[in-house]
Formats: C-alpha cells, sequence, structure tokens
C-alpha cells in the first residue's frame, strides 16, 4: 500500500476536442509532486488517468488497500475531480486536492469530500500533511490541522478553516525532475507521433508569471517568477532527447522569454553541446526583440504563441495587460520574417468591450496575419479581479460540482450569437487578408468572402442588442 495515489481526472477518450487535436502532455504538476515525496522517503504512486477511464480508476479505488489520494483539479476537471472524491471517499481514502482551482474553491470542494486542500505549491504541504499521517499527529495534539501552512480544512463541527500561506520554493534546482518513469511517458510521445508524425515532451523551465492581467489565476504560485539554472535545464533537455527521443518539445512556462540574460545563457549552453530540439512556447510581445527572436530561430523554436486578447487599445489598458497593439504587431512580423509560426490567443466579451473594440480586434489580426488564432468568450476565474468586477451579474447555470467557471453566466452581456458572428467575421476578414498579402488573383474566391464579409457583419450588427438574461 503507497503512502500517497496521485491521480489528475482528465479523460482524454471524454474530451471530443482533444480525441480530434491529439495532442497530449504528460501532467508535470503531479509528477514533480511524486518526485520530491518519493525523495523524502514516501512511497508514492501515480494513476495517470489520460489514456485511462473512470470505470478503471473507480475499479482501482475501490480494489485497492486505501491509504491517501491526492486530486490534481483544474477548471476544467472540476466535476470530475468531485466525483474521484465521491468513490474514494465510499472506498475508505483520506483524499488531498490541489491545483489551480481549488484555492479558490477550498470550502466547496471541502464540503464535496475532500479532507483537505492544498493550495499554493504543493510539494512541502503533501511531505508535512503525509509526515503527520504516518506519525498519526491526530493522536497526539488535537490542534494538528491549525498548524500545517498551505492548507484548508472543515474542523471537527465543519467549521472552514484556512491556515497561512506557505512559503514557496526558493530554490527550484533543488527539486528534482518530474517522475517521468512513474507513468507511460512513451505512450503521449508515440501518440503525437502515430497523429503528427513528430512525438513531443514537455518540460518547464520556470514557476510563476509576474504580470498582473485582472482575468488571469495566480493561484498555484502567486505573481512570482523563479528560474532554474539553464545549464540544469539543458541536463533535461538532454535525458529527454536521449530517453525518448521526441523530434519537438513544448515549453510549458507561462512567459518563456521574460529573462533575456536567461535565455542567453540557455542558448549557449544548447550550442555548446550542439543540442538543438524544435519547441514551441508561448511568450509576451513586449518581451520579444529582435536578438530575442534570433535566439529562438537559433534553439529550433518553430512556434510562438502570443496572448493578444484584444486589438482595441483601450481594452487591453482596462485588462492591466502592460502590451501594446503595435508591439504584438511587431513581435508577428519579426517571427515571421525570421519562419517562426505565430499563434495568437484572443478573447471577446471583456467588460467594457463594444462594437468598435471587435472591430479593432479584427483589423488588428487582420494586419498582422498570424499562422494560427484561437477565441474564446471572456469568463470569469474565481480570485481574479475580472471576477470581483462582475461578481455581481453571475449567474450559476448547474450546481457547481456539475459545472465550471466557464459556465457561468454574466447578465447584462451580449449574446453567445452576437460572439459567434464576430468569430465569423473575423476569420472571413483574415482570410481575405492572407489572400490579398498573397497575392491571389482569385477574382471569385475574394468576391464569395466579401459577400460574407457583409453577411456577417450585417447579423453582427442585428444580434448587437441582443443580452444575456
Amino acid at each position: 500500500m503507497p503512502d500517497l495515489l496521485l491521480t489528475h481526472g482528465y479523460f482524454l477518450y471524454e474530451d471530443p476536442k482533444e480525441i480530434q487535436i491529439m495532442k497530449p502532455y504528460a501532467p508535470l504538476g503531479i509528477l514533480y509532486l511524486c518526485s520530491h515525496l518519493r525523495n523524502n522517503g514516501f512511497d508514492v504512486e501515480v494513476f495517470d488517468t489520460t489514456f485511462s477511464t473512470r470505470d478503471a480508476l473507480f475499479q482501482h479505488l475501490r480494489t485497492e488497500t486505501p491509504s491517501v489520494l491526492g486530486i490534481y483539479a483544474n477548471l476544467m476537471t472540476r466535476s470530475n475531480a468531485v466525483e474521484i472524491m465521491s468513490v474514494a471517499h465510499e472506498a475508505g481514502w483520506r483524499v488531498i486536492v490541489g491545483g489551480p482551482e481549488p484555492g479558490a474553491y477550498a470550502q466547496e470542494y471541502l464540503e464535496a469530500g475532500a479532507d483537505f486542500v492544498v493550495f499554493g505549491e504543493g510539494e512541502a504541504t503533501m511531505q508535512e500533511l503525509l509526515t503527520a499521517f504516518r506519525e498519526r499527529a491526530d493522536r497526539t495534539d488535537p490542534a494538528w490541522k491549525s498548524k500545517i501552512s498551505g492548507v484548508a480544512y472543515l474542523d471537527d463541527v465543519r467549521q472552514f478553516r484556512q491556515n497561512p500561506p506557505r512559503s514557496q520554493i526558493a530554490d527550484l534546482d533543488a527539486q528534482p525532475w518530474p517522475a517521468r518513469h512513474a507513468i507511460d511517458l512513451q505512450r503521449y510521445v508515440d501518440t503525437w507521433r502515430t497523429h503528427h508524425q513528430q512525438g513531443s515532451v514537455n518540460f518547464i523551465t520556470a514557476r510563476g508569471c509576474p504580470y498582473k492581467c485582472r482575468w488571469c489565476s495566480h493561484q498555484v504560485y502567486g505573481q512570482t517568477h523563479r528560474r532554474r539554472n539553464p545549464v540544469k535545464v539543458v541536463d533535461e533537455v538532454e535525458w529527454l532527447v536521449n530517453e525518448y527521443t521526441p523530434d519537438i518539445a513544448w515549453v510549458s512556462d507561462d512567459v518563456f522569454t521574460i529573462n533575456h540574460e536567461w535565455i542567453r545563457q540557455y542558448a549557449a549552453e544548447m550550442r555548446r553541446r550542439n543540442l538543438r530540439i524544435p519547441f514551441e512556447c508561448i511568450s509576451r510581445a513586449d518581451r520579444l526583440n529582435d536578438e530575442m527572436l534570433d535566439l529562438l530561430a537559433e534553439l529550433g523554436c518553430f512556434r510562438i504563441w502570443i496572448g493578444s486578447e484584444s486589438g482595441s487599445q483601450r481594452l487591453l489598458d482596462s485588462m492591466d495587460r502592460g502590451v501594446k497593439v503595435e508591439q504584438v504587431q511587431r513581435a508577428i512580423e519579426g517571427s515571421r520574417s525570421r519562419k517562426i509560426q505565430s499563434g495568437m490567443f484572443l478573447m471577446w466579451g471583456y467588460e467594457g468591450e463594444e462594437m468598435e473594440d471587435i472591430e479593432a480586434t479584427i483589423q488588428h489580426v487582420s494586419r498582422s496575419r498570424p499562422d494560427v488564432f484561437f477565441t474564446t468568450v471572456s469568463y470569469p476565474i474565481k480570485g481574479t479581479p475580472y471576477y470581483q468586477q462582475v461578481q455581481d451579474r453571475l449567474v450559476q447555470l448547474k450546481p457547481w460540482g456539475q459545472s465550471s467557471d466557464r459556465e457561468i453566466k454574466i447578465t447584462g452581456r451580449h449574446s453567445r450569437a452576437y460572439y459567434a458572428h464576430a468569430d465569423k467575421l473575423l476569420r472571413d476578414e483574415v482570410q481575405r487578408a492572407k489572400l490579398s498579402a498573397s497575392g491571389t488573383d482569385d477574382a471569385l474566391l475574394l468576391n464569395e468572402l466579401s459577400a460574407q464579409i457583409i453577411a456577417s457583419r450585417q447579423a453582427l450588427v442585428a444580434t448587437h442588442n441582443e443580452v444575456e438574461a
């Protein structure tokens, strides 16, 4: 019987979008937790649900000798985590839940069946909890729960208690690499290779993001940014290349190019070892200049994802993005000139958005012509300034344990149909801009696009006054 079983409740084969995309990555968060606890003498196993089923997990929980179950939960896996907690409790497991979301909904998770919610980084907190369980602290100290930093729990009369936060890990280089051998990582690589002819792995070089975008959650790392030693990161990259022979990689940092000196050192070490693996990453436009783009190209970066969010500077400023529209356009042009693909994230429906902001976004993306872009309708994540701003207008459509923050309705906002028309107009305008830039002389296609654009714009205007009730 292990001291701890870790799981995360994401089932790829229940996710229709991922079934189409088939680009899964290993759950590094629980793998870091696993390696830390193993290094400190605990027997830890991982039940990786990505390629498994909930029936297989439930069967495991019901037939194995119960001990402690640790569940990683995020925005999209809340309902799964709640169901897993219920099954585990019925089978006699003690349940701990952590991750990006539980810290904001600690009381809800506890009332749904968790014994503890861990907020912030989990390594040291889980180590202290498991030590307390092992030493049977409950038999010798009635107040033992109140002495563990970084947890929330219900006391003996089921009153909610939240202890002070725990200090974050100061030296990331002292932490072991993720326990990738605890799962079948090769299956991730092979799945990529089967569907995309290129096997991929993921790794991180840092933790946290110091920026203050009002809609972004900082539940786990706060607004910090802690970097690993670039030489030690290259050690891990070299090991990954030798161990799993991937073709490409995903750098899972929130913002890869924050620290320019770090990028210089990392590139120098990769160059010294004659090591190069194509990769994609996320950056900010204000952290990309000619030097950084040159180094990214040298390192093998084939795609940079940029959070553009909007083409309206007024809206960007209200989000506290700290980025100018022109910086995004320059970053994408600079990427294109170095044959690095660009990806753009965009957001409709942020508080205060008007028709002119949507038109500005359409003009911005049409001018930038990124290789790929994704849009979403903004949703308020609990614990963020954006959530607080619209909190009095939020309507929960389904019970908390069966929904997510993405499904909360904001009354008074434009209808979903309005944003669907905005999306269609954006995609048609960008397609026309790309065709024009390519010098196409296909008059029929351009005429068809122009007619679609007129229809989409008319539909957008027609639904402008439709709002969420």
